[in-house]
Order: C-alpha cells, then structure tokens, then sequence
C-alpha cells in the first residue's frame, strides 16, 4: 500500500511540474522547431479535451447530490457522528481553479442553503475539493481536503481549533429529496 501510495505521488508531482524523464533525455526533433510546435498544439488540444471532460463529469457527479456520512472530532473518542450535505449544482468559474457549489448546509442548529466558490485541485484525473480558511457567514471559518472518488468522498476539515476526518457516500438526490 505504502508503495502504491508513493508511487502515486511521484507521477502527481511529475504530471504536475512537467517535469517528467522524457523531458530530461528528449532528443531534437527530426524536423527542426516546426514540428515542436505541431506536436505541442496537438497534446495542448488533447488534454483540453481530457480536461473539459474531467470537469464535466465533476460536473454531473456532484449536482444534485447528498454526501452522506460521519465525521471524526480529533481527540475526542466515541460514536461517529453523521454529517449530510447537498449540493445543488456545481460549475466551473472562469477564473483558476474555482468552482461555484451552491449547497445546502446542515451543521449543529444551522440549516442553510449557501452558494460557495471553492477551489478544486486534480491529483491527476481525481478531484479535491479545498478550502483554507474559508469563512461561511454564520457559520465560522473552515479548512479542508476533500477527495471524491467514484461514489465516495473523504478528507480532513477543521473549524477553528477543532477539526477530524470526514467520509461517506455521495447519493443522487430524488426527486422528493429536490422538493423539500
């Protein structure tokens, strides 16, 4: 496992830099800069492509969905504690990294339906969600990590000085669930 992990985070790193070994050993094309510039207008345009799909299918995964499961309080041992929050829609902003969630949010006595700019990082072709200091008016001031993958998410979070891990099972929402 530890191996699979590592490993996995060599090729993030190396994906993500550019800097991978083909790069350190590549000899000159045959046909002189031209074909650089060819080749690199194809793989920009192919992994647009690759990219504009991932964020569709971000899309469509996490619009009109509940996340459904426990949370952890670091510390303090005893039950799990269930947490559920629905998400709406999600879209990509223009900007960055940014995507606009509008969520609705059920945390102690709080239930609120709150629109939310998130930024969301890819560790390859795998979506994490992050917030860093993230203020929610009325709510407080959050951090968190969140990896969606297939039907499930898990990740960190703290809220001021408290803070645990969370996971749980992202379920489309029924119609009669959209209605209330």
């Amino acid at each position: 496992m530890k191996i699979r992990i590592a490993s996995t985070l060599i090729a993030l790193m190396v994906s993500v830099t550019g800097w991978g070994a083909t790069q350190c050993v590549a000899a000159p094309p045959a046909d002189g800069a031209q074909a650089d510039g060819a080749q690199a207008d194809a793989g920009d345009q192919k992994a647009d492509t690759q990219q504009q799909m991932l964020f569709k299918q971000f899309e469509d995964k996490l619009s009109n969905v509940k996340l459904v499961g426990n949370f952890t309080i670091l510390g303090k041992e005893g039950p799990l504690r269930k947490e559920e929050y629905t998400i709406r829609s999600v879209k990509k902003l223009p900007q960055g990294d940014t995507w606009a969630f509008t969520t609705r949010i059920k945390y102690g006595d709080k239930d609120v339906e709150v629109p939310l700019p998130l930024d969301v990082q890819w560790a390859g072709t795998t979506p994490v969600i992050t917030l860093t200091d993230f203020t929610i008016p009325g709510m407080g001031t959050f951090s968190a990590r969140v990896v969606i993958y297939r039907n499930k998410y898990a990740g960190t979070w703290s809220h001021g000085e408290v803070g645990g891990h969370l996971f749980g099972t992202i379920e489309k929402e029924s119609a009669e669930d959209e209605t209330e």
